[in-house]
């Protein structure tokens, strides 16, 4: 072997690898320049608190990857979560005294999903029936759920809930906080459906290619219909949880949150031209931002300059997938 063949050899390697995991490489060395420059980031308490707040953010956006792979959007996350918060933290105040606070917030969470999965059901009919664009569809219910948001709440918190209902956003199981048991559980519920299943390569082939899908007999219009729905199902456990966490239901919650889920996707690697994408990478994409937040406040980042970051890596990742997919 030739030493041109010899260098060849043990560059590929480097190379396929940089090519196919670049947001984990990124994420390895943010992760390692945070631990030797921000103070207490590579502490327990800090590694929980980082997980605590991105498990609220991962599951809604394991859903949204689906959506996005499936070629279209959903812009009403944010409100989405406050609506659901709301809502369980309505029924909590309203039949507490009736039925016991347990009960209360199970009614509650179970019409708050149902919500969750009508909403998106809704979207994908009227991109169906009217082939009006879920980004317009979801634009408009994103002002209209804040708004339903703050009709039940009257503007003000609803804080009078259950004292047990804070274990779930707030709680410790086994020194982990219980949020973090729902994400990875999500994370491997989604990631299962998308890779081992025939409803995960329907939503591939639907964002591939919708003309050959249908002629394929793939229904396109109920694929694309149930991955809203089950990302509308996702956004009211992350609104349960939230409320949870903060004690009370605010129309005002998760406000700009669809940008972040929107921002975790792209940055894990999936194209909103839809039929490319993964779970895995979404992962990766969460805890990005995760650990980019919370590095920028360790190290007494001004927030105005965490926007111009986040803005940056945002364009920056676009940018490297497209650049990526170029010389794959």
């Amino acid at each position: 072997m030739s030493v041109e063949d010899a260098g060849a050899a043990a560059v590929n390697p480097i190379s396929r690898l940089v090519k196919s995991y670049p947001m984990e490489l990124i994420l390895l060395v943010l992760i390692l320049f945070l631990v030797a420059t921000a103070p207490g980031f590579a502490s327990l308490g800090n590694i929980l608190n980082v997980l605590r707040t991105v498990a609220m953010l991962g599951i809604i956006a394991f859903g949204m990857t689906a959506v996005i792979i499936s070629g279209e959007i959903d812009l009403s996350v944010g409100a989405g979560v406050a609506l659901a918060g709301c809502i369980v933290a309505w029924f909590a105040e309203t039949l507490s005294g009736r039925l016991g606070g347990a009960a209360a917030v199970t009614i509650g969470f179970l019409v708050a999903i149902g919500v969750g999965f009508a909403l998106g059901v809704f979207t994908g009919k009227c991109r169906q029936l009217y082939r009006v664009p879920t980004f317009i569809t979801t634009l408009a219910l994103f002002t209209t759920l804040r708004g339903v948001a703050n009709l039940i709440t009257g503007g003000f918190p609803l804080s009078n809930l259950p004292s047990g209902f804070g274990f779930f956003g707030g709680g410790y199981l086994l020194g982990i906080p219980f949020p973090v048991y729902i994400f990875a559980a999500t994370f491997v519920l989604m990631h299962f459906l998308m890779k081992f299943t025939s409803f995960g390569r329907s939503v591939y082939a639907v964002g591939g290619n919708l003309e050959a899908a249908r002629l394929s007999g793939i229904d396109v219009w109920r694929v694309k219909s149930l991955t809203l729905g089950l990302t509308g199902v996702l956004t009211a456990i992350s609104g349960t949880l939230i409320a949870s966490q903060i004690g009370s239901g605010i129309g005002t919650t998760a406000t700009g949150m669809e940008l972040d889920v929107i921002a975790a996707v792209i940055i894990g690697g999936t194209s909103l031209m839809g039929g490319t994408g993964r779970i895995w990478g979404t992962l990766v994409g969460v805890i990005f931002l995760g650990c980019i937040a919370n590095g920028m406040t360790l190290l007494n980042v001004s927030e105005y300059w965490q926007y111009v970051v986040r803005g940056a890596i945002i364009l920056g990742a676009v940018l490297l997938n497209q650049l990526l997919e170029k010389v794959r």
